[in-house]
């Protein structure tokens, strides 16, 4: 999820929101400038306290017990801020059940929201493969997922992604899966869209996330890699042919790429 500050928000309205297209309609992609407030603060485009921000999440926001549960534990967390938002979680989740996905891949798990949010989705033979490198965030997790009685169907690994992407296709389950979510190291995510789109099948989708980088991909530094890495990535997406396209201002950036 996006390394930005938790929301000082109620916790009860959730980690990160959606960031509407309303300010580009006053001109953003016309003009030449970006007005302050559209990148910067955890909510994107509109102002962290603003009251259209608490409006969408109290209007859009269907979220499991178990998953509230998870999300507010997580907030408490250290490093909480690196969280998948919530909406952009239930967004994922509805794309999920609207192409009958039934094998995941998830790139970065953390404490487990996202994988616990696609394990409510799939059917009850369907798997979330799961990757990280760090057990304890995931420890986190697991007595929730086992909670809402989906453990059965999130396969952890606790390894390098690349290691467990390339044990997948070696194990001949290239364009088997259905949806990829890559959230890990920014300076991989090349590589992690490469491996996913092999294991995806035609009609399956790869969510990318934080392809704003809180903005930095406007200009990203000399030596801010990940800022480098997630920009090439973004211009490659812009001509792949093999894929469909969209990226949306929720959360901290998610494109989603429709494979042909």
């Amino acid at each position: 999820g996006s390394k930005m500050p938790l929301l000082s928000v109620p916790k009860e309205v959730a980690v990160g929101t959606a960031m509407l297209g309303v300010a580009f309609a006053a001109g953003v992609l016309a003009g030449k400038r970006y007005p302050s407030f559209i990148f910067g603060t955890p909510s994107g485009m509109i102002r962290k306290n603003s009251p259209l921000r608490q409006y969408i999440l109290d209007h859009s926001l269907r979220e499991h017990p178990i998953l509230k549960k998870l999300r507010l534990l997580t907030a408490d967390h250290p490093h909480g801020r690196m969280m998948v938002s919530c909406e952009e979680a239930q967004l994922m989740a509805n794309l999920a059940k609207l192409i009958k996905a039934k094998k995941v891949i998830e790139i970065g798990v953390f404490t487990g929201y996202n994988a616990l949010s696609m394990a409510l989705v799939v059917p009850d033979d369907g798997r979330v493969i799961a990757c990280d490198i760090n057990e304890d965030y995931a420890k986190i997790g697991r007595p929730l997922w086992k909670e809402a009685g989906v453990e059965h169907k999130i396969d952890l690994r606790i390894k390098p992604a690349i290691q467990t992407l390339d044990e997948l296709l070696a194990n001949g389950e290239a364009e088997t899966f259905d949806f990829a979510f890559i959230d890990a190291d920014k300076e991989s995510y090349n590589e992690y869209y490469e491996k996913c789109f092999h294991l995806i099948k035609k009609g399956g989708i790869i969510a990318i996330d934080n392809v704003f980088w809180n903005g930095k991909v406007l200009k990203p530094r000399k030596d801010d890699l990940a800022a480098q890495s997630i920009h090439r990535l973004n211009e490659k997406l812009l001509r792949d042919a093999r894929v469909n396209i969209s990226m949306l201002p929720v959360g901290d950036g998610v494109t989603l790429a429709f494979k042909l």
